[in-house]
C-alpha cells in the first residue's frame, strides 16, 4: 500500500481547488488526509502535523494557500518530506501574491510549486514521488500518460478529418 499524501489548506474556502487533488489521488487509489491549518492562525497545529507526518505514514504533503501563502513553507520548515505548494487564486491579485510567496523559499527549505490553482498537477507530482518506490503506482502513471496521449491524438485525427471535409 502506498504512503498517504497529506493535504493541508489554509482555509476551507480553498476546498474547491483542493478537490481536484483529492479526486486525482483517489483515481490512483492513493490515500490522503485533508486538514485546514493556517500558518498564521494555527501555527502550532500546522507545525505538529508536519513534524509527525513521516511517522504517521505520509510520503508527501500538498499545501494550498492564497494571499500571503506561507503555509507550504511553514510545513516544509518542519519536515524533510517533499512539500508541494498550490498557490490559490484570490480576488485581489489573481494568485500572483500566493505564487510568489510559495515559490520564493530560502535555500535549505525547498517547496515544489505548481501553477496557480494547479491542484491536479500537485497530486500527480505527489504520486510521481510515491511511485519512485512503488512499481504498481508507476504503472498506473504510465497508463494515464498513454491514455492522455491517445486522447490528444484522437482530437488531432478528428480535426484533420474536419478540415479535410471543408
Amino acid at each position: 500500500m502506498s504512503k498517504k499524501v497529506g493535504i493541508v489548506m489554509g482555509s476551507d474556502s480553498d476546498l474547491p481547488v483542493v478537490e481536484k487533488a483529492i479526486s486525482m489521488l483517489e483515481s490512483f487509489d492513493v490515500p490522503c488526509e485533508v486538514h485546514v491549518f493556517s500558518a498564521h492562525r494555527t501555527p502550532v497545529e500546522a507545525r505538529d502535523f508536519a513534524l509527525n507526518a513521516r511517522k504517521n505514514g505520509f510520503g508527501a504533503i500538498i499545501a494550498a494557500a492564497g494571499m500571503a501563502a506561507h503555509l507550504a513553507g511553514a510545513l516544509a520548515a518542519n519536515t524533510t518530506l517533499p512539500v508541494i505548494g498550490i498557490p490559490v487564486k484570490s480576488k485581489y491579485l489573481d494568485g500572483i501574491d500566493a505564487l510568489l510567496s510559495t515559490v520564493q523559499m530560502p535555500t535549505g527549505i525547498p517547496v515544489a510549486t505548481v501553477a496557480i490553482d494547479g491542484a491536479g498537477n500537485a497530486a500527480l507530482l505527489a504520486i510521481q514521488m510515491l511511485a519512485i518506490e512503488d512499481a504498481a503506482l508507476a504503472q498506473k502513471l504510465d497508463e494515464k500518460r498513454a491514455k492522455d496521449a491517445a486522447a490528444v491524438l484522437e482530437k488531432d485525427r478528428a480535426l484533420a478529418a474536419k478540415l479535410a471535409g471543408n
